[in-house]
């Protein structure tokens, strides 16, 4: 196992290059001029020039893209542009909102679309089965920020109930977490029926049956450990795709996270705080993906890492 981690460790790091240079040449074709955002609509042709060579921006691309990787192996991702803090700081200072919201959303998303993805499998077929797939594709087809502001239209405009905007109670996750979850649950229920349907087909599960065991022990025990092997990759990649893809909700919602911060950057032109952000997302995914892999092992014992 020690081998392997380090293996999957020392292999990020050419993924992690290889990001870096999309995501420079990528940022670099955004027009506008940074500069002269920095500068303002009312400075000068010099004003705009001086800004220029204090950022950097006045050099060939290629030596740009030289100092951001040796700023970046010393573990400094830049200044933003438009607050002049440390992109690190700014990072650091939206993550954790993002964080816990993504949680929260996955956490509920997770356990409804285990118990809908079983209750289908076990009952398919019938109306409890067909009652849950609806629901599930209507989850997935409705786009995130039209559930969301429908959300905000019932509960806090006319009901009054919950908060729209801010991040400061408990209450202020119960309408972003529900828009952004939404979407997984739906997929997490698909994709635990299919899963559950394709294990409790086989013949250990038949064996199981025939030994008299109980219903509950069948499913539980022998169904549920098997099934769960393909929808922990699910998880995994739906857990990246909730951190990297709340840019919309924490928009409808003004939430003070990554996603509003990535919004404000490719407004303002800030580079560095768009590379500093793309290239953390990209690391959560490839971490996710790693820690799926050791998962296998401790869901599924008999699997063997080489």
């Amino acid at each position: 196992m020690l081998s392997y981690l380090v293996k999957r460790i020392f292999g990020m790091i050419p993924t992690l290059i290889l990001v870096c240079v999309v995501v420079f040449l990528f940022v670099h074709m955004l027009p506008g001029d940074p500069a002269r955002l920095a500068a303002g609509p009312e400075a000068d042709a010099e004003t705009v020039q001086n800004i220029r060579k204090q950022l950097g921006l006045d050099l060939p691309l290629p030596q740009q893209f030289g100092h951001y990787l040796i700023n970046l192996s010393q573990g400094d991702l830049g200044t933003s542009l438009r607050t002049k803090r440390p992109v690190l700081t700014e990072i650091a200072a939206r993550f954790t909102p993002t964080l816990l919201l993504t949680i929260t959303s996955m956490i509920w998303s997770v356990i409804f679309g285990l118990v809908i993805g079983v209750v289908s499998a076990v009952w398919r077929n019938r109306w409890p089965d067909r009652l849950f797939m609806t629901l599930a594709v209507s989850g997935i087809s409705f786009p995130p920020f039209a559930l969301g502001m429908v959300l905000i239209q019932i509960f806090a405009v006319n009901l009054g109930w919950l908060p729209s905007v801010g991040a400061t109670s408990w209450q202020h996750y119960i309408l972003p977490s529900i828009t952004l979850g939404a979407a997984v649950a739906a997929i997490m229920a698909r994709f635990t029926r299919a899963s559950f349907v394709e294990v409790i087909q086989e013949d250990f599960v038949r064996t199981a049956r025939a030994k008299g065991l109980s219903e509950k022990v069948v499913i539980v025990k022998h169904t549920l450990r098997n099934a769960l092997i393909p929808v922990i990759t699910m998880m995994g990649l739906q857990f990246g795709f909730l951190l990297g893809g709340s840019i919309v909700v924490e928009t409808v919602f003004g939430w003070p996270g990554m996603g509003t911060l990535l919004v404000d950057a490719v407004s303002a032109r800030d580079y560095p705080i768009i590379q500093g952000l793309v290239l953390l997302f990209s690391f959560e995914f490839i971490l996710i993906n790693l820690i799926v892999d050791v998962l296998y092992g401790v869901i599924n014992p008999t699997i063997r890492y080489k």
